[in-house]
């Protein structure tokens, strides 16, 4: 998996993750969906074959960027 650093962009943190192929990014997705609802956190993100879009901002404050989103950032890096 390629993984690109997060980029801080129009008051959202903002990633794209590119994998070998569509079921290695969806294996990825279901795995970061439930550390989501773990954290009941949820991104905005889009999957086109092997590639997932992210984009992490909190609606409850506005919609920008607050610590919730920076946590879940660090959690989806582990995966």
């Amino acid at each position: 998996m390629k993984n690109l650093t997060w980029k801080e962009e129009n008051n959202s943190l903002k990633k794209t993750l590119v994998f070998k192929d569509f079921q290695s990014a969806f294996a990825w997705m279901t795995h970061a969906a439930f550390i989501m609802e773990k954290m009941n956190h949820h991104a905005k993100w889009t999957n086109t074959y092997n590639k997932v879009e992210l984009v992490l901002n909190t609606h409850d404050a506005g919609n920008t960027i607050t610590q919730k989103d920076w946590d879940l950032a660090a959690a989806l890096d582990k995966i």
